[in-house]
């Protein structure tokens, strides 16, 4: 299979993945600037505008736009924000961007793909440009980003049940699961950062607990294990550590694994590269392994969750060096 091949295969999972973390992510911490906004009805004098900056830059810095966006709108304010970061094709990591990168890569391997794939994503993306800022404060932004949810799903049940399980399928579920792997460490330091360390063992930070969890689907799967345990050293260590939850980060990187170990090559050379980055996911996977359950205390500078962001970073670069010609096709 061509490198550009693979490398296109790869980012429709690693966008099409992205756009259903961003828009759960989104959603959650919109709901949480909601609820701050109507339990302050005292006190909005002097510290009104900072508060309203730092209220709305909170979903801004959940997906690490910050600077690009202060470049571009300077201020914060609600329709700006959801503008930005749903439907700003200025944006790379809008979802409407993300998308828009997933069909075009896509587009390309149109006779190597069934078709119900492609008419999927096509028809999510016309969906999708055709919506404007006002439409989601009318409609609600919750009901909106419910239904993008509704779309990646619909384009990974139609994967799920066509594709044939060749290295195209493998390539496009590496691809899934690492973005998986680090939007999940990515919403627990966003997160972590909105609630603000010192308040993490205090009443005000449940609401901030139960949004690691929303974020991910897994509120209910975590009252299954935890029942009302609620406290930052349970949810981490289940959204980090479980094995069964398919939005955790141990379920993540071992199906990462799994994927890797199948994709197959005739090429003696690419055979070795291919065995040099699956040692690469076992690093990560040991590093994982080791952890203590005490280890799940979120700490003041979140060294555990970075070392995890960076071992996945890493391992993104170790797919471009070995299988694509960078920037061909992700970008």
């Amino acid at each position: 299979m061509l490198n550009r091949n693979a490398e296109a295969l790869f980012w429709i999972g690693r966008y099409m993945e992205r756009a259903e973390n961003h828009a759960r992510l989104i959603d959650v911490h919109y709901h949480l600037q909601v609820d701050d906004e109507t339990a302050d009805t005292e006190g909005k004098q002097e510290g009104e505008a900072a508060e309203s900056y730092s209220k709305w830059a909170r979903i801004v810095d959940a997906l690490g736009s910050r600077e690009a966006y202060e470049q571009q709108y300077g201020t914060y304010n609600e329709r700006d924000v959801l503008f930005y970061t749903t439907l700003d094709r200025d944006n790379s990591n809008s979802l409407v961007s993300c998308v828009s990168h997933a069909r075009g890569n896509l587009r390309t391997l149109r006779e190597k793909v069934p078709s119900e794939m492609w008419d999927t994503t096509n028809a999510f993306y016309l969906w999708l440009r055709e919506k404007q800022p006002d439409d989601l404060l009318k409609e609600s932004p919750h009901l909106f980003f419910g239904r993008i949810k509704e779309w990646t799903a619909l384009f990974q049940g139609v994967s799920q049940s066509v594709m044939p399980r060749e290295n195209e399928w493998h390539f496009i579920e590496c691809g899934r699961y690492l973005e998986r792997s680090e939007n999940t460490l990515r919403i627990i330091k966003a997160v972590g950062n909105a609630a603000s360390i010192e308040s993490w063992n205090s009443a005000n930070a449940y609401p901030y607990l139960q949004a690691v969890l929303r974020s991910v689907s897994g509120y209910q799967a975590f009252r299954r294990y935890y029942a009302d345990g609620i406290s930052v050293e349970a949810i981490v260590e289940f959204v980090v550590l479980n094995g069964v939850f398919p939005r955790s980060l141990h379920f993540a990187l071992h199906t990462l694994d799994d994927h890797m170990r199948h994709i197959e090559f005739q090429d003696k050379q690419l055979r070795t590269a291919h065995e040099r980055v699956i040692r690469q996911v076992g690093k990560v996977k040991a590093d994982l392994a080791c952890l203590e359950h005490e280890d799940m205390v979120i700490d003041r500078n979140g060294a555990i969750v970075t070392h995890l962001l960076d071992a996945c970073q890493q391992l993104g670069l170790a797919f471009a060096k070995t299988f694509f010609r960078m920037g061909e096709a992700s970008a």
